[in-house]
């Protein structure tokens, strides 16, 4: 008896491909990191612009600091994140995709080492304001947090996909998503930490980095269809 098709690449109703997208993204990163590295004077006014108009706001807005602080540094944390992240590699463990599982933490460790990496191959340094409202450490592009969020909120909603999730708990994981990978990208700018375009490096680099995965698990599994022995 001949062995069943392999399924079809995920696409998305306009017929994009999770790799397709990924090279778009890493594409379109690599250009802004270039621009970055090279101080390209459009691209730095344009940062010095939006990080004044916020910091001049935020100064005077105590309580909206406070609680984009308490976003930044408990929901939206990168720690945080990594714990989502744990207990989702737990859970597939537990259920039998260990392949699976391995995949996921290890595309979570391979934002790490890449922000890290890029943060101190590009050394661009943060937003310097006589009176912060905040403060953050080593170096600023790729921006971590918006990295960080978009690589688990991406491989959360995939490993949601896979597993046939209703249509309610979709839409709402979905908005959930969306809402902290939008937010945790303002509240960085708000508190005067990051520039715009260390954001949307983060977020960019995090949406080819689930790209790629997304991709490479598929041709893992479809390869490990074919090594499959035919029944008879």
């Amino acid at each position: 008896m001949p062995s069943p098709p392999l399924a079809p690449p995920a696409r998305t109703r306009s017929g994009v491909t999770p790799f397709g997208t990924a090279v778009v993204c890493a594409s379109a990163a690599l250009v802004l990191l270039i621009l970055v590295a090279v101080r390209w004077s459009p691209l730095m006014t344009l940062d010095r612009t939006v990080a004044d108009a916020l910091h001049r706001r935020a100064v005077t807005e105590p309580g909206l600091v406070h609680a984009n602080r308490i976003l930044t540094d408990w929901v939206w944390d990168p720690w945080t994140m990594r714990a989502l992240i744990a207990v989702a590699v737990v859970v597939l463990w537990w259920r039998g995709a260990r392949a699976l599982a391995v995949w996921v933490a290890a595309t979570s460790a391979l934002s790490t080492l890449l922000q890290q990496g890029l943060k101190s191959a590009v050394g661009r340094e943060r937003p310097h304001w006589p009176d912060p409202v905040d403060s953050a450490h080593y170096a600023a592009f790729p921006s971590g947090h918006a990295m960080t969020v978009t690589v688990t909120c991406g491989l959360l909603l995939w490993l949601l996909r896979r597993h046939g999730t209703e249509p309610r708990m979709w839409r709402t994981a979905l908005v959930v998503a969306w809402v902290s990978v939008v937010g945790v990208g303002v509240t960085r700018l708000y508190l005067g930490v990051h520039w715009m375009s260390d954001v949307l490096g983060g977020w960019l680099l995090g949406a080819a980095l689930v790209g790629f995965s997304v991709a490479g698990f598929a041709r893992y599994e479809g390869r490990s269809r074919r090594a499959l022995p035919r029944r008879s």
